[in-house]
């Protein structure tokens, strides 16, 4: 009987596990890094929710491209930005950012993620403001950790950079919904433009709307206490008729 109780027992902790180990909602940014409503949505909206409570819901991708063209001929790439030349080094930069940026086994507090978030966003901050015209990437690099800020740097002033921003590019122009305006915020690989809308002004609350139960404490101030999307309700109870079901062979 003990076996038949061990059983119950472990089962119940693995569906209550999947239950409420929430899955991380995929978010698409789609950005330029001299656009000043991406430094916004970015500095304010984004940032915050992702370096707080909502962390470790989130699987975040960020696209540093938005209206910029690109141009192939022979095996050279050539780029028009939304806010000149400067902004099309600046996406290289980003663009070399997120495929450089590394956690290092002596800084535990830090992961790839938070990294580059972290340094995303002091570069967003300075905006167009560069003292003496020195482009702010050392010194975001010094101030948040960033160890292989040369790496970055000759990436960005390369054909590697070009190559990374290409892609930035191809994976923009591949959205099924042309893009029209940035920044571009898509959830679960979809577009809707109220979505859009709104979450450049209320991410958290929007974000909320895709995270299952148990939500975080943030999410409930500001969908109310209690609040629970039909997915997450589907789940529990699909969850509980399959326990039941469980607990019925052991009788």
């Amino acid at each position: 009987m003990s076996h038949k109780i061990s059983a119950v027992c472990l089962l119940m902790s693995c569906l209550f596990a999947a239950v409420y180990g929430a899955a991380k909602v995929p978010i698409a940014v789609y950005y330029e890094s001299l656009c000043p409503d991406s430094a916004k949505f970015i500095t304010e909206q984004l940032y915050p929710a992702v370096r707080g409570e909502l962390r470790d819901v989130v699987d975040l991708t960020l696209v540093p491209f938005g209206k910029s063209q690109f141009f192939t001929q022979g095996s050279e790439v050539t780029f028009t930005c939304h806010h000149g030349p400067n902004e099309c080094y600046g996406n290289k930069v980003h663009a070399c950012a997120i495929e450089h940026i590394q956690a290092n086994s002596y800084q535990v507090e830090y992961t790839r993620e938070t990294l580059t978030i972290d340094f995303i966003n002091c570069l967003m901050k300075a905006g167009k403001n560069f003292p003496d015209n020195v482009y702010p990437g050392q010194r975001c690099a010094q101030e948040n950790h960033i160890n292989n800020w040369e790496n970055i740097k000759t990436c960005a002033n390369t054909t590697e950079g070009s190559v990374l921003l290409r892609k930035a590019g191809e994976t923009t122009q591949r959205l099924k919904e042309p893009l029209t305006s940035v920044p571009t915020i898509l959830f679960n690989e979809q577009f809707e433009k109220s979505v859009n809308d709104r979450a450049q002004v209320n991410f958290v609350g929007t974000l909320c709307k895709y995270v299952s139960a148990p939500q975080p404490r943030i999410c409930t101030a500001h969908n109310g206490a209690g609040a629970l999307s039909m997915t997450s309700v589907s789940a529990i109870l699909g969850s509980l008729l399959g326990l039941w079901s469980i607990i019925r062979l052991f009788h």
